[in-house]
């Protein structure tokens, strides 16, 4: 079966979040399994672009509204990532060292959108299935089924992957004219709430339309920016698929990052040294049970919350435990965080940025991963915690809710709490010291939640049946 994923991000060609881990293994393990899958994304100036060796696989040009352009595809030479990976470069548009942020991120993604249909339309062969991820693919479905010039497509099946409902690409109706000329008595697929709204067209175009976790389809039809009703008009045809990690990059046993390698049968030594040499380069107590925090500090992933709930049990719970923060985002919590370095000596530290290394250390030395998220729709690190032995202490939301099972439960290895507050934060990390001291326990916490698959094969599988079902 051949599979072509059509996203704005790609790991590690360019990411800005979860979308771009997804699409950079999801394809890899979809080759592996027998398919043919391929990548095609914008080609931003990064250095993944100039660190490679690429081929011209076609030139062409498209319009967009009154708007001509020319557009090349490259394809990288020597299929580093596992799977074909095709760059679409536009001058002008997609030529950007960043992913988003720019002011004409709507005219950027549309070009985009079209040049990859127009090269499309002109292979001598069609696709089985066209993978559209997020918004900034998410007109790819309405042009296939009602723009003139693709009608030869229109019978390829289209897939659309939500991986963050919260963002829409929202544009006026000033915009359509930028469209490949359609069928206007289909202007209502493009039409939520007086806009278009590239993801919510997805939604009604789409054969099938997929979340990255079961928790996350249900909360999309009472929380997602204002498409709730759309959610429950087509829960028929959606349905959730939980993320899967990738096993090879993400192994403490041959993870080349880590300060000392272990596997299940040696977590609790391997652990302690990991934690020791963290504790050491950031001057904390290693004899208490260390909590950390990796991501974004924003305003989904509660990190607003951070300050006030670390100094609340710093400081009526002083020698018991300590935290390590690695994130960067809003100034505020940025600011807040950094000046907490200085409160509490040997039981605090915040590294405001992101360290890919750093990261996989903070997994594997940790005992303890915060993760009080507002919106997760499906959350990685949660299962990276789980792969490294560090049990996640979450709320009860999205894909942390699917993959975390609370230590009250039956066979229960982490901890959940039901709102983004500091009491719940804090009643929470109360728990963890409490179970911290109970070693046998914390222990078969630590070796039960390694052996968990997570892998992508068998996401790759949920994928494949999707699939098969649209085929005639």
């Amino acid at each position: 079966m051949e599979i072509i994923h059509i996203s704005a991000e790609c790991y590690p060609v360019a990411k800005a979040g979860g979308l771009g881990d997804v699409v950079g293994a999801l394809p890899k393990y979809q080759c592996k399994a027998g398919h043919i899958a391929k990548v095609v994304m914008p080609m931003y100036r990064t250095k993944f672009l100039f660190n490679n060796e690429w081929d011209v696989d076609h030139k062409g040009n498209a319009r967009m509204g009154s708007y001509l352009f020319d557009y090349t595809i490259i394809k990288e030479r020597h299929n580093k990532l596992g799977f074909d990976l095709y760059l679409v470069d536009i001058n002008g548009l997609l030529d950007r060292d960043k992913i988003y942020g720019y002011d004409d991120d709507a005219d950027r993604f549309l070009a985009f959108q079209i040049a990859v249909l127009d090269w499309i339309n002109q292979w001598e062969h069609q696709p089985d299935i066209i993978h559209c991820h997020d918004h900034h693919t998410g007109l790819i479905p309405f042009m296939l089924k009602n723009c003139f010039a693709f009608r030869k497509l229109n019978y390829i099946p289209s897939v659309f992957t939500i991986h963050n409902g919260q963002y829409q690409g929202i544009m006026g109706w000033d915009k359509s004219t930028n469209l490949p000329e359609y069928d206007t008595w289909k202007w209502g697929d493009l039409d939520w709430n007086k806009n278009i709204n590239p993801m919510a067209s997805a939604v009604k175009c789409a054969w099938k339309v997929t979340t990255v976790s079961n928790s996350y389809l249900d909360e999309l039809r009472f929380n997602s920016n204002g498409a709730e009703a759309l959610f429950e008009y087509e829960r028929g045809k959606c349905l959730g698929i939980l993320n899967g990690i990738d096993n090879e990059v993400w192994d403490p046993q041959t993870d080349t990052y880590l300060f000392h390698n272990f596997k299940v049968s040696t977590q609790v030594n391997g652990k302690k040294k990991n934690k020791e040499e963290l504790c050491r380069k950031y001057g904390l107590n290693p004899e208490v049970p260390l909590i950390v925090f990796i991501g974004r500090l924003v305003g989904e992933k509660a990190a607003d919350l951070l300050p006030q709930a670390i100094d609340s049990i710093l400081s009526t719970m002083y020698g018991k435990v300590s935290f390590l923060v690695l994130g960067s985002g809003d100034t505020h919590v940025e600011f807040q965080l950094s000046n907490m370095n200085s409160w509490f000596p040997g039981y605090f530290h915040a590294v405001i940025g992101y360290d890919e290394s750093l990261s996989h250390n903070l997994y594997a030395g940790s005992d303890f991963l915060l993760m009080p998220s507002r919106v997760e729709p499906c959350g990685l690190n949660q299962m990276y915690a789980m792969r490294y032995g560090s049990v996640p202490i979450v709320r009860s939301t999205g894909g942390l809710q699917d993959t975390v099972v609370d230590m009250g439960d039956w066979e229960g290895f982490g901890i959940r709490f039901n709102h983004a507050s500091v009491g719940d934060i804090y009643y929470s990390v109360s728990r963890a010291i409490s179970v911290y001291q109970e070693k046998t326990h914390f222990n078969w916490m630590r070796k039960h939640m390694m052996q968990i698959d997570h892998s992508w094969e068998n996401t790759v599988q949920q994928y494949t049946n999707v699939y098969q079902s649209l085929k005639y």
